[in-house]
């Protein structure tokens, strides 16, 4: 009798063990499912692809993101969104402080000699917004002798001004919202960053109807979710974007966050395959 007790017992121990086991340490994520949380840097002052907002967080790349960790094993509520500026994301992946990071990240070779990449997930383009009712501006050529803004220590304006319109009015200015407001108000002739990212902001309600994209796919950015270089989340976060195009999911999220623009998206780039 005694040792049918102990023999009860041990199997319970077992069971609890076996049971812990399953459901994980009490570590972080480390993108297997097995931690308690998992840690994403995404942006969070870009609407339509990052942004923070009193309702939580929102976005193409938040939905990406949410996407592929739950393929990785984690629920919402067990994601820690952490700020990546575009300064420090390669910082941030190689000290760990994020298990990667969707923050409308560019693949480059620069890049990749520090960080690894999955997908691309989203192929953009420089691009420029315009006022609706702009019927002046149909090319990157016509850009010559117009008001061009861009955000302080972008080089999309540069681009436009050294390759394509070398007269352009180049204006500066600190924020995209800044930009936006001249163009509102007519200070302002065109705006230029990458289209998604201009189609995120006009998107926004209080302009909603007031710009409309160029078109004009001046550059290719292959949008890339970074890990640590080495990781073996690479090829788990490949396979989850695959699925995401598969069943749709990935189209959906295009519309929603970026569609009220009238963002022509491109299709869903393959695993791999870097538009120079």
């Amino acid at each position: 009798m005694k040792l049918r007790k102990v023999t009860a017992a041990s199997a319970t121990v077992l069971a609890l063990a076996l049971t812990a086991t399953a459901c994980g340490g009490d570590g972080d994520g480390d993108g297997s499912g097995g931690g308690k949380k998992i840690t994403i840097g995404i942006k969070f002052d870009q609407p339509g692809l990052g942004q923070k907002t009193p309702d939580g967080y929102r976005g193409f790349d938040v939905d990406v993101a949410t996407y592929v960790a739950k393929k990785l094993g984690y629920t919402e509520d067990q994601i820690e969104w952490k700020e990546s500026k575009s300064a420090d994301r390669e910082t941030m992946l190689q000290r760990g402080d994020v298990d990667f990071i969707a923050a409308t990240y560019s693949i480059t070779p620069e890049r990749q000699e520090k960080v690894d990449f999955a997908g691309p997930y989203l192929l953009a383009h420089q691009d420029v917004l315009l006022r609706a009712d702009d019927d002046k501006i149909k090319s990157p050529e016509d850009l010559n002798n117009a008001k061009l803004c861009s955000v302080t220590g972008s080089t999309s304006a540069q681009n436009v001004k050294k390759k394509l319109a070398p007269k352009a009015q180049l204006q500066n200015l600190p924020t995209y919202s800044a930009c936006l407001n001249g163009l509102q108000t007519g200070t302002l002739d065109a705006l230029t960053t990458d289209d998604s990212i201009l189609a995120g902001y006009a998107s926004q309600s209080q302009f909603k109807g007031k710009f409309k994209l160029g078109g004009f796919k001046m550059t290719n950015e292959n949008y890339g979710i970074g890990v640590k270089k080495g990781s073996d989340l690479k090829d788990k976060i490949n396979k989850a974007l695959e699925e995401m195009v598969a069943d749709k999911s990935w189209q959906k999220a295009v519309d929603t966050n970026l569609g009220p623009a009238n963002y022509k998206n491109e299709p869903a780039p393959k695993i791999g395959d870097i538009k120079s």
